[in-house]
């Protein structure tokens, strides 16, 4: 396992982590969740991704469950949680300086834990001065409640703001962005958030880089009965598969096979290979998924820049 610096902080971040998003509660059980952590955390992963909206909480107190089950020394790996969608009230959701203080406390809870790695705003909150969730954040830094804050999802215009506010009232602005990047999702990250990358140094936690298994191949000739996208509650994923071009797709599996790697580490690979990656979140519902993603590192060598270029002509 190769670690990354996350965006201009000092912190080390394993190039592939683990995520909770879909498989916490809904597919996976706490003893098969608990044996892929060890597992990934014995190869070398050092992060752990989760959020307040996984699973209504659930997802949390899972992880907690097992991070204490585990004993793990809590200087060797990284976990983190997100604020936005805590409830169904008015003040259980947004980026409010109320909801983003008890959204922390709620997840330091639940994931049994004294401090966060790193914390996100799942989503920009248009209903909230960005000055207010930049100041709640920092007063969390203050605490030592949280080590690093970020976003997920914001556009360049919204991130440049925390910047600026941050610069002007010599606060900490965010670390890190938490995008959806995969070969069929690239232009936010490849172009708008082009000139945040130069700038500001920002680092990148990447989130769906198979496409939620789309470039798996697995969904080719249909959605599979125990896949995520029968999952209540998303099925919006469904729904966006209208929009998919299965020939691209059906060109990345032709390459894999002649690579002699999987689909799946294709796209992994390929994610690694851009350098304002800082780590590529995998998820899994079950271990031999699990150990497949990670087995991707073995292969880096293999997606040379040629390579690149011939997926992205596709």
């Amino acid at each position: 396992m190769e670690y990354r610096n996350l965006g201009n902080s000092g912190l080390k971040i394993s190039e592939l982590s683990f995520g909770s998003w879909v498989t916490f509660v809904n597919q996976l059980t706490e003893k098969n969740a608990m044996n892929c952590m060890a597992y990934a955390y014995d190869q070398g992963v050092n992060f752990f991704d989760n959020a307040e909206a996984y699973a209504s909480g659930k997802s949390e107190i899972l992880m907690g469950n097992i991070l204490k089950k585990l004993k793990w020394d809590r200087d060797t790996y990284i976990v983190s949680s997100k604020v936005f969608w805590g409830g169904e009230l008015p003040t259980q959701r947004g980026l409010s300086k109320k909801h983003i203080h008890d959204a922390c406390n709620a997840a330091l809870k639940r994931l049994r834990v004294d401090y966060l790695d790193l914390f996100f705003c799942h989503r920009p909150d248009p209903d909230t001065p960005i000055i207010e969730t930049v100041y709640a954040m920092n007063d969390l830094l203050h605490q030592g409640k949280i080590m690093y804050w970020g976003t997920s999802e914001w556009s360049a215009d919204e991130i440049k703001k925390a910047f600026s506010y941050a610069k002007k009232y010599n606060l900490r602005g965010p670390v890190m962005e938490q995008p959806q990047y995969n070969i069929l999702c690239r232009e936010r990250f490849e172009i708008e958030y082009k000139s945040i990358f130069k700038k500001y140094k920002i680092g990148s936690t990447i989130w769906s880089p198979l496409a939620s298994g789309l470039l798996t191949g697995k969904y080719n000739d249909g959605i599979p009965e125990k896949s995520r996208f029968k999952v209540k509650g998303y099925e919006w994923l469904a729904d966006s598969m209208s929009e998919v071009d299965f020939n691209k797709i059906k060109k990345i599996i032709k390459l894999s096979k002649k690579l002699n790697i999987t689909p799946s580490q294709l796209a992994i690979l390929w994610c690694l290979k851009n350098k304002n990656v800082s780590t590529v979140i995998i998820g899994a519902s079950k271990l031999s998924q699990l150990k497949e993603n990670l087995k991707s590192i073995d292969y880096s060598k293999l997606i040379t820049d040629k390579v690149v270029e011939e997926i992205n002509s596709y």
